[in-house]
């Protein structure tokens, strides 16, 4: 009798990373279950990425969540201020306003929820320590108390089915996650990384994100098929 694929819920932004991250999961033989967040984000371009990766994936189920935390966690992200464009993001080293308080902590435990509830063991996360932007809550550290955390806070974890937090990324540079991507045959034209995107929904290539994915694609030495036509 052949053992079914065991569940995973993904963490599904719609931006390069996640997608990627999912990738990894479904190659190690996980059946995904992707989450997608409202939680009152600017730019709506983001949530048709994430069903467009959602279906390349070939998830068993995507949810969107509506969460709006505009009035709890301010951020430029979430309208309130500019996003910063043109930074140096090489040579910056503070946190910048892009930050969303709170948000991957937020994040994870919605996912540790629905982890319970279909009887998942693994969160997948596409968070990474190396070409980011500065957020405290894409550490290494991070991730690993988060799961500590939630080995004591859960049913599933005092009942002796600990949660764990695959972040494959988390060491990886954006060049690394590129190309591990290519090798899966991903799409990124998919995907959608800009925090400015203009009136069109392009991409305005002087964000932190975007500088960063562009840096990617060039130290990977690919083009980005997201660009394509741009």
């Amino acid at each position: 009798m052949t053992t079914p694929a065991p569940p995973a819920i993904l963490l599904l932004s719609g931006g390069l990373d996640s997608y990627t991250a999912g990738a990894i999961a479904k190659a190690e033989g996980f059946r995904l279950f992707a989450l997608t967040v409202r939680y009152g984000q600017t730019h709506p371009q983001e949530i048709e990425a994430s069903r467009r990766a959602a279906a390349a994936l070939g998830v068993e189920r995507h949810v969107e969540l509506d969460l709006d935390l505009r009035e709890i966690a301010q951020s430029a992200l979430t309208g309130a201020g500019a996003v910063p464009l043109d930074r140096d993001v090489s040579q910056a080293h503070d946190i910048p306003s892009t930050y969303v308080p709170a948000r991957n902590t937020i994040f994870l435990s919605l996912a540790l929820a629905w982890a319970e509830t279909v009887g998942a063991s693994d969160i997948v996360i596409g968070v990474n320590a190396l070409d980011y932007s500065g957020y405290p809550d894409c550490r290494p550290e991070y991730i690993a108390a988060y799961e500590t955390m939630a080995r004591i806070a859960t049913a599933a974890g005092v009942g002796g089915r600990p949660l764990r937090i695959h972040a494959p990324l988390q060491h990886l540079t954006k060049a690394d996650i590129i190309r591990r991507g290519a090798a899966l045959g991903l799409d990124y034209g998919l995907t959608h990384s800009c925090y400015a995107p203009t009136p069109e929904g392009r991409s305005c290539g002087r964000c932190d994100s975007c500088q960063l994915r562009a840096r990617g694609f060039a130290d990977a030495g690919l083009p980005d098929p997201a660009l394509a036509g741009a």
